[in-house]
């Protein structure tokens, strides 16, 4: 039996690798053209979150990691995963007090995206975070961050100089730019 997903029919899906972030799947499919084929997706067992916080004088804070899969270290805004079953909004409060020491009073989600929607079902959820207090960074042991404060403008010259490529980071801190923001 065939499962419709649109214009394509699904005639069958196998697991073919799990671990605890993602399950990789391959389909049996019919095409939108009414040809067999295949479809390999990656499903994303947490919901990625993203934090742009701005203070009273409009500086908002970045990291810099190493991302294994790209084989450098980036500059981005504060992100994290929210597993199933958490609501993202407390996962976006921990991911910012652990990756930069901030508390925010305020946190209002501004965006929301789907990442490289042709293989996989990510969803980020990215959040304004305000009245900011400093607290301490709880840095786990796959991150190796260093944390920078700037002005917004700042960062979004980041954005046009290719100095950030991180595709949340970017649609943030463009869409950010674009509000009336007070700290």
């Amino acid at each position: 039996m065939t499962k419709k997903i649109g214009a394509w029919e699904e005639k069958s899906k196998q697991l073919v690798y799990e671990n605890p972030w993602i399950a990789v799947s391959h389909s049996e499919v019919i095409t939108p053209a009414g040809t067999d084929g295949i479809y390999g997706t990656v499903h994303f067992k947490n919901k990625a979150i993203g934090i742009v916080p701005i203070d009273e004088e409009g500086f908002t804070w970045l990291v810099s990691q190493s991302r294994y899969p790209l084989g450098i270290t980036t500059w981005e805004i504060p992100e994290g995963g929210s597993p199933e079953g958490e609501d993202p909004m407390e996962t976006a409060q921990r991911e910012l007090q652990e990756e930069v020491g901030l508390k925010a009073e305020h946190f209002e989600c501004f965006l929301r995206l789907h990442l490289s929607n042709s293989v996989t079902d990510e969803e980020a959820l990215v959040y304004l975070a305000t009245g900011l207090q400093a607290t301490e960074t709880n840095h786990e042991e796959t991150e190796d961050i260093q944390i920078k404060r700037l002005p917004l403008e700042d960062a979004v010259e980041m954005v046009h100089r290719g100095e950030i490529t991180d595709a949340i980071s970017v649609a943030a801190l463009l869409k950010v730019n674009s509000l009336e923001v007070s700290g």
